[in-house]
């Protein structure tokens, strides 16, 4: 099972590689949003939301990004998911309570 979602990350990776003149949206945050949240949820030296960052998140489907937090997916993209689940918080939004 784990050799199909690695096939299943190539693709999407690959994809988007392809198509990266059109704009990327996940979880209803668009290109600009994800990269203005991008410094948080990267590692070594995260730093704190910006106002552009939570904005965003205010617009973002928040239980379709809990649904992430144990694929490979944000890992792939350079995105860790322990920082990317406690985003909301400093951004004083409340995580969905089945996430």
């Amino acid at each position: 099972m784990g050799t199909v979602k690695l096939v299943v990350v190539m693709m999407i990776t690959v994809g988007l590689m392809v198509e990266g003149s059109r704009a990327i949206s996940l979880c209803d945050m668009n290109d600009e949003g994800l990269e203005a949240c991008r410094p948080s949820v990267t590692q070594p030296d995260p730093v704190d939301p910006t106002p552009q960052c939570c904005e965003a998140l205010k617009g973002a489907n928040l239980t379709c990004l809990c649904s992430y937090k144990n694929s490979m997916l944000l890992p792939s993209f350079g995105i860790d998911p322990t920082l990317a689940m406690g985003l909301p918080a400093k951004c004083s939004l409340d995580m969905p309570s089945d996430c």
